[in-house]
Formats: structure tokens, C-alpha cells, sequence
């Protein structure tokens, strides 16, 4: 009995130091051991929180993980495992939300912030474009390609179809490296530079191709590739 009794007082001081931090209180370990008090109410999760850190390398890699991996850590069942694919889910739709109808040349990094979360912690590389109106604000975003762990194959006519289908005046082009190193390949470079020319044919206008992953992003437009 007198354990449960510290344990939920370790709880409470936990809670306690979240709400006086405004949630800047806590290190990665504590924010995801505070979530999963949640889910298993009667158990100590730290050193499960500890755990999935360990086993995927990051904090971002914990929700990066598919509902299998997860349930592959000791302690961690079903409602844990769909409460932290909830709190990604929960991540993407509030970027999402925070980029759509936006003017992005003023804010680039809604975008960036979007597509990171949404896929740099992906296994495979994918491809996403997003579509913009004349005045530049975000109307809509698709994935158009997935491919393997080192390349996905897009063709640009495949891109002009998308956009032409949602009366774009502008595209993003935005894909992942597993890797996590961002720098761009010969062939991202050789891609980008064929659905310019194509999307040109459309008076469609490429703004930038962003390259994201665990290390950052890359942007063709601020390194003065578009």
C-alpha cells in the first residue's frame, strides 16, 4: 500500500511540475512517462518510457513507430500503443491545419514542420506535393509516391495530373530520406529540374522541392537551386 500511495504522489509532483512549466518542465522520458499514466494507471512507466526512447533513438522516433514495434516493448499494450499513434496523429492534423489556407512564402516553415512530422520518420521514401492558388496559400497537399528505403520513382507527369486536378497555380514538391541526411541526391536534382520544365508547359511555378529526415530539411529555394 505504501507504494501505490508514492507513486501516486510521484505522479502528482509530475503533473504538478507540467502545469507550472507551462509543459516545458518535463525531459523527453518524463513527457512520454507523464502520457503513459494515462493508459496504465496502476504500473510505473518510467522505465517503459525509458525503454522506447532506447529502442527508437529519439523521442520523435517513439511516435514515428507503427503500432507492432511499439507493442514489441514490455508494458506496452494495446491503449498505450494507440495512445501514442493518437498524440502523432494529433501532431499532424494541428501542422496540418497550421499550413493549409496559409500564404507560405511568408511562413516556409509550416510547410517544413508539416512535412516533417507527417514523413521524415517513414522507413521508405515518399513523395508529397503540395498545391497552392495564385496567391500562394495552401489549398491542398497529396502523397504521390512511395518507394523503398533509398528511392521512389515519380514521374512528372504523374505530378502536372495532381495539380491540374486541384487548379493549382503553384507546387511544393517534398520528399524523405530514411537516412536522415537531407542533402540532395544527383537524381533529386535531375527530377526537380524535369517537372519545372513540365509544369512550365502548365504555367504551373515549382516555389521549392524540401528534402526531410531525422538531421532537418533541405530546401532546393534556399539553397538557390529553384
Amino acid at each position: 500500500m505504501s507504494y501505490n500511495k508514492d507513486y501516486v504522489k510521484h505522479r502528482e509532483r509530475m503533473r504538478n511540475r507540467f502545469i507550472k512549466s507551462n509543459g516545458n518542465g518535463l525531459s523527453d522520458y518524463e513527457l512520454i512517462e507523464l502520457l503513459l499514466s494515462y493508459a496504465v494507471p496502476r504500473k510505473d512507466v518510467k522505465p517503459i518510457a525509458k525503454e522506447l526512447i532506447n529502442k527508437f533513438d529519439s523521442f520523435s522516433g517513439v511516435f514515428d513507430a507503427s503500432i507492432d514495434e511499439l507493442k514489441k516493448i514490455n508494458g506496452i499494450g494495446d491503449i498505450s500503443s494507440v495512445l501514442l499513434l493518437l498524440v502523432k496523429k494529433l501532431m499532424e492534423t494541428y501542422l496540418e491545419e497550421s499550413m493549409i489556407d496559409k500564404e507560405v512564402l511568408s511562413s516556409p516553415k509550416a510547410v517544413v514542420n508539416f512535412a516533417r512530422v507527417k514523413i521524415s520518420g517513414s522507413k521508405d521514401e515518399i513523395f508529397l506535393c503540395v498545391y497552392l492558388n495564385t496567391k500562394n496559400e495552401v489549398i491542398k497537399y497529396d502523397i504521390l509516391q512511395e518507394g523503398t528505403i533509398d528511392q521512389v520513382i515519380l514521374y512528372p507527369r504523374k505530378v502536372m495530373e495532381s495539380a491540374l486536378l486541384y487548379k493549382a497555380s503553384a507546387i511544393i514538391l517534398i520528399h524523405n530520406h530514411p537516412s536522415g541526411y537531407t542533402e540532395p541526391s544527383g537524381d533529386d536534382k535531375n527530377l526537380t529540374n524535369e517537372i519545372i520544365k513540365t509544369a512550365k508547359l502548365f504555367d504551373i511555378r515549382v516555389l521549392d522541392h524540401i528534402v526531410v529526415g531525422k538531421r532537418g530539411y533541405y530546401s532546393f529555394r534556399e539553397n538557390n537551386l529553384i
